[in-house]
């Protein structure tokens, strides 16, 4: 998304790369409408892991401030041309601003969720708050750096670089969660099914446009975005091992008297549990 479309050789190379692109674009929108639904449907976010919500949180806001600034402000744009050239394009379109509006909305009524929905006894670990603490204090921080000079163009790249590391770690806590509960229940798989399909189609949008430019440099020109797609991967596989191989039938309790905090298992054979399968 907002990148520059090369000059096509092959129109049905062209048509296949739009039809990946969009097919991405929609399935990363909709992913998070399963984890929402879920938590409605079952009155509880018992099994949603709080820390992944914050630094998801943390990582489309800090995308969205990367995205909405470039995109409006004539005056980051004209650093951008200063900087990179004139003959080169804004690297962020419309819909770059969309996704990331929606994300963070998306994301905000999860977390509005957690306060009304049974969350038994799971909290905010200090670990997720001290580097949530230190990411914002940190943009704080490079706000006054950024002001003297107008440096917006460095300033922005901050945030970029923000969304960069916390869409790295978010997924750990909740996968450490899974594996500490034997149990995935309370983390929707359609969640990760989206994301996975989104991210596939998003590598073979890019694997046309090389194929039809005869270059790879969409892959090795950008190692940095390469890569980070390669981790969401990475994490989508493993959620999906853990639901469907290792914790397929394994459910906990969600009741307000479940102690997450222990991340011992309830399996009470005499009153099974009737919340539904994520």
């Amino acid at each position: 998304m907002g990148e520059e479309m090369a000059s096509w050789n092959s129109l049905p190379l062209e048509v296949t790369y739009n039809i990946f692109g969009w097919t991405a674009f929609i399935s990363w929108s909709v992913s998070f409408y399963p984890q929402v639904i879920l938590n409605f449907r079952r009155k509880s976010v018992v099994g949603l892991n709080f820390d992944f919500l914050i630094l998801n949180f943390t990582k489309h806001s800090s995308y969205l401030i990367y995205n909405a600034s470039l995109f409006f402000s004539p005056v980051l744009q004209r650093q951008y041309h200063e900087k990179y050239g004139y003959g080169e394009m804004i690297p962020v379109a419309a819909n770059d601003v969309a996704f990331s509006a929606h994300a963070v909305l998306l994301t905000a009524i999860t977390l509005f969720q957690v306060l009304i929905y049974d969350r038994g006894n799971q909290k905010v670990s200090k670990t997720c708050i001290t580097i949530t603490s230190a990411v914002w204090l940190s943009a704080v921080v490079c706000v006054f750096v950024a002001w003297p000079k107008h440096s917006w163009l460095w300033l922005i790249s901050v945030f970029n670089t923000i969304q960069v590391i916390m869409t790295t770690i978010k997924y750990i806590p909740q996968a450490i969660m899974n594996c500490t509960r034997k149990s995935t229940e309370g983390w929707s798989i359609g969640n990760i099914l989206l994301d996975l399909l989104g991210g596939v189609m998003n590598y073979a949008q890019m694997a046309m446009q090389s194929i039809d430019q005869g270059s790879w440099v969409n892959f090795y020109g950008n190692i940095g975005k390469t890569l980070l797609s390669l981790v969401s991967i990475f994490f989508d596989l493993l959620f999906m091992f853990q639901h469907y191989i290792l914790y397929p039938s394994n459910k906990i309790i969600a009741s307000s008297k479940v102690d997450l905090e222990s991340t011992a298992p309830l399996l009470n054979s005499s009153n099974p549990s009737q919340a539904e399968d994520a």
